[in-house]
């Protein structure tokens, strides 16, 4: 009969990164159901009892605790894996890189020890996320919230604190940044160019930086804001900001925005902001079309045209490559996404082929289906109904696993449509396990992808790329690249 066992450590905090990979190592343990590691606040305990490990002690932890929770076979393997779980939380690792020795406990020391720092990355629970960011601004710094969870009165707050501070606040939810040519979280490592992109989505950034980095461009900075920062409530605080801040940057040409439509109010509000601009801009409010831009944007529907018109290209319209593929039996497509902003992308190319497509990402004017079984769909696997008490799949790959099996077994199902997004903080080898799951079945439809990254990420691109072409995928230079060969493939 199985046992659980919860351990809590009292005032412990740990980047949520490295509780997932913890997670995902413990659940890998010779009798071992389901673990977890999370902090203690009220929704993480909620998650743990949802996947049915939540003991006694767990529902007793403070919302500054942490509590390993692990479900096993019996006593043995449990008090096996609390073992490796202590091994693990001594000397946690992020990419293979080491935890830093003797790291500061509070602001106020790490601001100490680095007094000419002007930029601090918060990664705590959402609850206390607010807090340790009001600190920041208070020793001068600018701030990256990497935490969710964060109400957006409190984002409202901070950001405009952060204005009269003549700081910036990127966030809450910020997932990826590059500063200075150096990556911040979720990010990949691309050339210092004259680009500055400023991004609401952080695989939307991921996309552009890459395609640019790979076309030969650099990037200057890439200013994540937060998915929250284009509502009416916020009122883009932190776009403004960023883009007087690339505006007075003598190394940033060319400035591309990154994000979905935003509100009407909020899109006039930063277009006047853009007109008064030296600078020439593309704009990218993923799948908006007819935008009344000034005289120095121009509009791109996807993010491949935001790199290319950032390069000062013409924006292409289909792939490049392979063109002439078909679908070999059913015609339906299945997307399978690590990114949102990749999933909402492909949408987005399918609706301007004049294609049905269900999806859990909303994309405005996208067409119903009533049963997603009888048509395309794309799959957000990010989204919180996959990732409840599980780790993300650009972190954990296997969250991914049962869809794709699902695809593969399908006969409907001609095309399987697949993103491996690389970088700082994802997983060591995404193409190789999707290799793996692709070579255990017999049934092979056609597979297409694409991978997001460049060959100086810690998983370098063309090692991917050949991992995943050796199980017979075809990899697209671009994730709409691969979207519209899907198209072509079922002969759209």
């Amino acid at each position: 009969m199985s046992v659980i066992v919860n351990e809590v450590r009292r005032s412990t905090y740990l980047d949520s990164i490295v509780l997932m990979r913890i997670s995902r190592q413990l659940a890998e343990l010779p009798g071992v159901e389901e673990a977890g590691l999370v902090i203690g606040t009220p929704a993480n305990k909620e998650i743990l009892r949802e996947a049915h490990i939540l003991g006694p002690d767990g529902a007793k932890a403070e919302p500054g605790d942490l509590i390993v929770a692990l479900r096993a076979k019996d006593s043995a393997a449990a008090e096996a894996a609390l073992a490796e779980a202590k091994r693990l939380l001594e000397h946690p690792e992020i990419s293979g890189a080491p935890a830093l020795e003797n790291a500061s406990r509070t602001m106020r020391a790490a601001f100490q020890r680095m007094p000419d720092a002007n930029l601090a990355l918060i990664s705590v629970p959402g609850h206390f996320a607010a807090a340790e960011a009001r600190k920041a601004l208070a020793f001068g710094l600018n701030v990256m919230i990497f935490s969710d969870n964060v109400p957006i009165e409190e984002e409202m707050a901070l950001k405009r604190e952060a204005r009269e501070r003549g700081l910036l606040v990127m966030g809450p939810d910020c997932g990826t940044a590059i500063i200075g040519g150096v990556p911040l979280a979720f990010a990949n490592v691309v050339p210092r160019g004259d680009i500055g992109l400023i991004g609401a989505s952080g695989t939307g950034i991921q996309e552009v930086s890459c395609l640019v980095a790979r076309a030969g461009g650099g990037i200057s900075h890439a200013i994540g804001t937060g998915g929250r920062d284009l509502r009416a409530e916020v009122g883009a605080i932190a776009t403004l900001m960023a883009i007087d801040a690339l505006e007075a940057d003598a190394a940033t040409r060319h400035i591309v925005l990154i994000s979905k439509p935003p509100a009407e109010a909020v899109a006039r509000l930063v277009l006047d902001r853009v007109a008064r601009s030296r600078k020439p801009f593309t704009i990218c409010f993923l799948g908006a079309r007819d935008l009344a831009l000034p005289a120095n944007a121009r509009c791109a529907a996807t993010l491949k045209a935001a790199a290319e018109l950032a390069m000062g290209r013409a924006a292409e319209n289909g792939p490049t490559q392979l063109s002439l593929l078909r679908a070999d039996g059913g015609k339906l497509v299945r997307g399978l996404f690590a990114g949102g902003t990749l999933c909402a992308e492909a949408q987005i190319v399918f609706r301007q082929a004049g294609l049905a497509v269900a999806s859990n990402v909303p994309v405005p004017g996208a067409a119903a289906i009533a049963d997603a079984n009888r048509g395309h769909l794309m799959i957000d696997l990010g989204a919180d109904e996959f990732t409840r008490g599980r780790p993300h799949p650009m972190i954990e790959p296997s969250v991914r696993d049962r869809p794709l099996i699902d695809a593969l077994a399908d006969p409907a199902v001609g095309v399987i449509l697949i993103d491996v997004v690389l970088g700082y903080g994802g997983h060591r080898d995404p193409a190789g396990h999707v290799a793996n799951v692709i070579n255990s079945h017999d049934r092979r439809p056609l597979i297409l992808a694409s991978v997001t990254g460049t060959d100086r990420d810690p998983q370098p691109r063309d090692a991917q790329v050949q991992r995943l072409t050796e199980a017979g995928v075809i990899v697209a230079e671009s994730n709409a690249d691969a979207a519209d060969m899907a198209i072509r493939a079922i002969g759209g």
